[in-house]
């Protein structure tokens, strides 16, 4: 009798439970690619990388901006890239400094371009005393 008892109770919480609906666990509906950026102009990608390396203030958050915005098929614009030396001298990295204008020649699609960019930011590399790899001779 116990036994039937416990088996009625069983069955009865096994028939109160509601189904979970089940569906994939990746749904293509589901997914978001990007971040609403696609539509982006090169002016507010621009402002937008401005604002965001006037606002670091520690390392991490300096190499994630970094890795976010050259990860972009463009090559940033000389603002973008002054901010971010400001960026690196405020946390006290002189070594992302100097990585960033690695980073521009990697973008840039000739030697010429990189020394226009190099020109441009000039008094930039002079007040906060930058170097390029090359001058350094590494």
């Amino acid at each position: 009798m116990l036994r039937t008892a416990l088996t009625g109770a069983i069955a009865r919480s096994r028939m109160t439970v509601t189904p979970v609906a089940r569906r994939a666990p990746f749904a293509l509906s589901n997914r978001f690619y990007s971040t609403g950026h696609e539509d982006e102009s090169f002016e507010s990608f621009t402002e937008r990388y401005v604002k965001f390396f006037d606002g670091v203030d520690d390392l991490f958050e300096l190499q994630r901006g970094l890795n976010n915005c050259f990860a972009y098929d463009l090559v940033p614009a000389p603002s973008v890239i002054e901010s971010a030396l400001k960026a690196s001298r405020r946390v006290n990295d002189y070594a992302t400094a100097v990585r960033i204008f690695e980073g521009v020649k990697e973008k840039v699609e000739n030697e010429g371009q990189y020394k226009q960019y190099l020109d441009e930011l000039a008094p930039i590399r002079e007040e906060l005393g930058i170097q390029t790899k090359e001058e350094l001779n590494l």
